[in-house]
């Protein structure tokens, strides 16, 4: 049976990677969107999408009888409501939130502009927390992954971890990413998690000093058999520049294959995700692109890559989710190289994030779903792995990696 920490490695819904302050694999996996960006760099504003002759020509004519009800609940607790007075933009906000939920889509929501804040620095390339990549969409806050050498790691937090208090505070009910902006703080400050895991009967508390981290973008060596191996964190601005240089150093060394691993990799930005798979394949589609009206765009390989020939093994999870699926996706349906592990997360949309005007934070609105190149649905589906490979709480304690060791088995298999 599988255990639960393998269940729980699932990076986001996902988002994307959720890095003590990321909202999502799924939030930056449309920010490259061909188009959606500004002359100067900047997302598009909810200003830039109105038609030139203003709101009013687009308002349908009922409009104002449909909003009575609003209106009308609105005076309703400003006059009755104990605790006065009321924050209107704390409950314009939550009018915000609460119709983008309506939608019923899990990945269309609206961050306010603290949150947007924290996005924003987390792209940044670091930031002040613990390390550890969350997943904030769970009945508690739960670790996908410390990140190496991270105070998240060094106090001993594993995946699965669920954060059920935060400095004696119970978290039950309350919102993962409010959880997260609990958990962030100035570098050299403490916080105390209190954590539920699988097999301890009872919770117990994690003394935490906070410090300014250097989001990791990869890790790269030669194993044992000469075999190359690349674990690839993220799909950030930097990591396919990062990836290239790790390959030429490995590939330098003459490797019998290549790992690359994709395992807890919550996504990232598109662009990244056509660049990265660009490395492996050449002149091939990566990714179709559907749009709710029915039309498609494809985004294709766009450059040489330098790993096109050398035998590849990738390593997915449960947590390997959006950008990361685009790659093993492609990969696998050209049957460049083989996936091994376990069924990924299946976050096949597409987010185009807008900003609001007045710095009132952004709404991030699923746009379109995509497919591998066979024109595969992966969408709450995920990929199955050419090889499963399951990793289990007893394997992680004891330091074992039986799906690493299947990779490199199949790479020294002639």
């Amino acid at each position: 049976m599988q255990s639960n920490r393998t269940a729980i490695l699932i990076g986001i819904v996902v988002s994307v990677i959720l890095l003590i302050g990321t909202f999502s694999g799924g939030v930056i996996v449309g920010y490259l969107l061909p188009g959606n960006r500004q002359p100067d760099g900047n997302l598009p504003s909810i200003g830039s999408l109105i038609p030139p002759e203003g709101p009013e020509a687009s308002t349908p004519s009922d409009q104002k009888e449909l909003f009575k009800p609003f209106w009308e609940a609105w005076d309703i607790v400003h006059d009755n409501f104990v605790d006065q007075p009321l924050d209107d933009e704390l409950l314009m906000q939550g009018a915000i939130r609460g119709m983008v939920d309506a939608l019923g889509d899990q990945h269309t929501s609206y961050m306010d502009p603290d949150q947007t804040r924290e996005l924003n620095t987390s792209l940044e390339g670091e930031y002040e927390g613990i390390g550890a990549e969350v997943d904030p969409t769970t009945d508690y806050l739960t670790i996908v992954s410390p990140f190496p050498n991270s105070p998240a790691e060094e106090a001993g937090l594993r995946p699965g971890d669920q954060v059920i208090a935060v400095d004696g505070e119970d978290m039950i009910g309350i919102d993962g990413h409010l959880v997260v902006r609990k958990v962030l703080g100035p570098a050299g400050t403490k916080v105390v998690l209190t954590i539920l895991r699988e097999g301890n009967l009872e919770p117990f508390d994690v003394e935490i000093t906070r410090a300014t981290i250097v989001l990791p973008t990869l890790e790269s060596r030669m194993l044992e058999g000469n075999i190359a191996y690349i674990r690839l964190y993220g799909f950030g601005e930097k990591s396919a520049a990062d990836l290239r240089k790790a390959l030429e150093e490995l590939l330098s060394q003459e490797p019998a294959g290549l790992i690359f691993d994709l395992r807890s990799n919550g996504g990232g930005l598109l662009s990244a995700a056509v660049d990265v798979s660009s490395e492996f394949l050449e002149d091939k589609v990566v990714v179709i692109q559907e749009f709710g009206d029915g039309t498609r765009e494809t985004l294709s390989t766009n450059s040489r890559g330098v790993a096109t020939e050398i035998p590849l093994v990738v390593l997915v999870n449960e947590g390997s989710a959006s950008a990361s699926e685009i790659v093993a996706g492609a990969i696998q349906d050209y049957g460049r190289g083989r996936l091994v592990g376990m069924t990924t997360f299946g976050k096949g949309s597409v987010q185009l994030p807008i900003e609001l005007q007045d710095d009132q934070g952004i709404v991030r609105v699923t746009i379109a779903r995509w497919l591998t190149p066979n024109e595969r649905q992966i969408h709450e589906v995920g990929l199955e792995p050419d090889v499963e490979v399951e990793l289990t709480n007893e394997d992680f304690d004891a330091g074992r990696d039986p799906q690493l060791d299947k990779a490199v088995e199949l790479l020294s298999t002639p």
